[in-house]
């Protein structure tokens, strides 16, 4: 009953949350939302006090439940492992802890948050993980599919679908999510829970909670026959069966050695006290000690830190544009400043996968790799939109108001003379200024003596709000001659 109701609600829970990442049009957020601000990582990041309450009870009681029920990445390594297991069964060892990698790592992730070294937070993120696998390799797929839909629909006259482009928004992060997949499939397939056990910092900081859990999978005494099925069948390889002991730190409650067990030697409940001290993995007092102070550092460090129109009608191929190289990439309205964002955004992509402008795309930067950064190639930041600050779990991109955001200040626009199609090739254009929502921008006679010379933008740098609709609509190829500078900290104007 344990293991069929568990894999019941990791099914609920796996199956409405990809397809709320996967979802382009926002519909499904409002729904499901929910089970974003519910993940570990950015509950503790948003600083959201009933979530981590919630999470830390609901391990104390039962183990690491969080782990085989609501975290997305986890449930995927159950799926890899179960198909495996579809071929080789019976195939798991027990194996010690590997604290020697578990606590380097996880003071790895606790050093990155207090660095504000976004990179590597994103890439230890266990819900960031999974966002960027479904933001790049998947949801490519499912924009095909709604894209096919939609000319099938449209041709009985229906308009109810859109049609979507798809593109790579980044080639290393692509890349990077290929190969970190590669490597979280290849050790699901062969040992289980090893990715989430040894390197997951999540995993860490719960597993050291659950030994204090009150409900635990314990032996019941006499009734174990040593025939290993156990052992054989847990995925998180922590049952030892010689010794009749279960690693807590490891074990995710998800009841595969109860099932397997024809004696009944395994049951899931309050363990008796004469086997509280046998059933409890004896890792040493200076392993405990190191554990207490681990689990301390990274909750403490954690809370503490706590469709594309063309500039030409379409009547010939534009080239493309190189992006400029801006001091300050942008940073969505709602992010307060760069380094907020560095330090909560956990990289799952929920905001770049809503962008209905598609606007935001994931760095490459090393600091903030996987994060969203701006970029107006295809579209610019609507002031009426503000999607992203809605759909943000972690805190990154706080709510904000289509009022408020036409007041902040993500940057201001910057013209470069060298490249402005009115003076290389004599032609009226004005593109920035006619399209500029805040009236930033202004044309001015390049000539201060001649009325009759030709007209070049100047930017009100007090009133620029950053949106980039003017970089978005300047013609000039493949430099744009007017583009967005970020700025560090956002400003109210």
């Amino acid at each position: 009953m344990l293991q069929k109701v568990r894999r019941i609600l990791a099914a609920i829970f796996f199956v409405l949350l990809t397809l709320m990442l996967l979802d382009f049009t926002g519909v499904l957020y409002k729904l499901l939302g929910w089970m974003a601000k519910v993940q570990f990582l950015p509950a503790v990041l948003a600083l959201n006090v009933v979530v981590i309450a919630a999470l830390l009870l609901l391990t104390l009681i039962f183990g690491r439940i969080y782990c085989s029920v609501i975290c997305p990445l986890g449930v995927f390594q159950d799926l890899v492992s179960r198909l495996h297991g579809k071929t080789k069964k019976n195939r798991f060892t027990y194996s010690k802890a590997k604290n020697w990698l578990r606590y380097p790592v996880l003071l790895l992730f606790v050093l990155a948050l207090a660095l504000g070294i976004g990179g590597i937070v994103s890439l230890l993120s266990p819900y960031g993980t999974y966002g960027s696998m479904m933001q790049n390799l998947i949801q490519p797929l499912y924009i095909w599919c709604n894209n096919a839909l939609e000319n099938v629909v449209a041709s009985w006259g229906s308009y109810a679908l859109y049609d979507r482009e798809v593109w790579i928004k980044s080639l290393p992060v692509f890349l990077t999510t290929i190969a970190l997949t590669l490597a979280i499939v290849v050790l699901a397939w062969r040992g289980g829970r090893t990715y989430c056990n040894t390197i997951c910092p999540v995993g860490t900081v719960l597993g050291f909670v659950a030994r204090f859990s009150w409900l635990k999978v314990h032996f019941v005494a006499d009734k174990c026959k040593n025939c290993s099925l156990c052992t054989k069948n847990c995925k998180a390889s922590c049952i030892d069966y010689k010794q009749q002991t279960v690693d807590y730190s490891r074990c995710v409650a998800c009841g595969n050695c109860i099932s397997k067990c024809h004696f009944g030697a395994l049951s899931y409940g309050h363990p008796p006290k004469a086997n509280k001290a046998k059933n409890t993995p004896a890792e040493g007092a200076d392993s405990t000690r190191r554990a207490i102070l681990t689990g301390a550092a990274i909750v403490g460090a954690e809370v503490a830190l706590a469709q594309v129109k063309k500039v030409d009608g379409g009547m010939t191929v534009i080239a493309d544009r190189i992006t400029p190289n801006r001091r300050v990439f942008p940073t969505p309205p709602g992010s307060l400043s760069v380094e907020n964002m560095r330090r909560r955004c956990v990289g799952c992509q929920l905001c770049i996968s809503k962008c209905p402008n598609q606007v935001l795309r994931p760095s490459s930067s090393l600091e903030r790799f996987m994060q969203p950064e701006m970029n107006f190639d295809k579209g610019f930041c609507r002031p009426d939109c503000h999607r992203c600050s809605k759909v943000c779990p972690s805190g990154a991109i706080q709510p904000i108001s289509k009022a408020d955001k036409s007041s902040t200040q993500i940057g201001h626009a910057v013209w470069r003379k060298s490249y402005c199609v009115v003076l290389t090739d004599g032609v009226d254009c004005g593109n920035c200024a006619r399209h500029c929502p805040a009236g930033a921008i202004q044309m001015v006679p390049s000539n201060p003596n001649d009325d009759t010379s030709p007209e070049i933008p100047v930017v009100n740098t007090e009133k620029c709000i950053g949106c980039g609709s003017c970089e978005y609509v300047c013609p000039a190829r493949p430099h744009a001659a007017i583009y967005v500078e970020g700025n560090e900290v956002h400003k109210t104007i």
